[in-house]
């Protein structure tokens, strides 16, 4: 991995992190969680390659249904998927149990995405 794709990976998860971070402790900053979530999927794409090209490979697999066989591509897609289960909760009434369920989501989310990214430079 070059140093410009390793430096992005690295800020948008530390973003990602601090913005998980900020949305548990205040309430008023939990649509911190929808930037949190996809600046985790950020940081992995970077680590992977072009950014564009994953997301566009992630998007046409989801799109026409094609099977990911590849195990990182089914990641992906799960990621993607729990992202858009995310952005629909932004738009319901944010009850504690919804606001539990994006924390608890988005946390896993940023998980995966510190392992996949930490595992990525390591190789380096």
């Amino acid at each position: 991995m070059d140093d410009y794709r390793k430096g992005w990976a690295l800020r948008y998860l530390r973003e990602a992190m601090d913005e998980v971070k900020i949305a548990k402790k205040d309430s008023k900053a939990f649509n911190l969680i929808f930037d949190a979530v996809r600046k985790a999927q950020a940081a992995i794409y970077y680590s992977l390659g072009e950014p564009t090209f994953i997301d566009s490979i992630v998007q046409e697999v989801i799109e026409k249904s094609l099977p990911a066989e590849n195990p990182v591509l089914r990641c992906l897609i799960e990621i993607e998927k729990t992202i858009k289960r995310l952005e629909q909760m932004e738009n319901e009434p944010q009850g504690s149990h919804i606001s539990d369920l994006a924390i608890k989501e988005s946390d896993r989310v940023v998980s995966i995405a510190l392992k996949i990214v930490g595992l990525l430079i390591s190789e380096d």
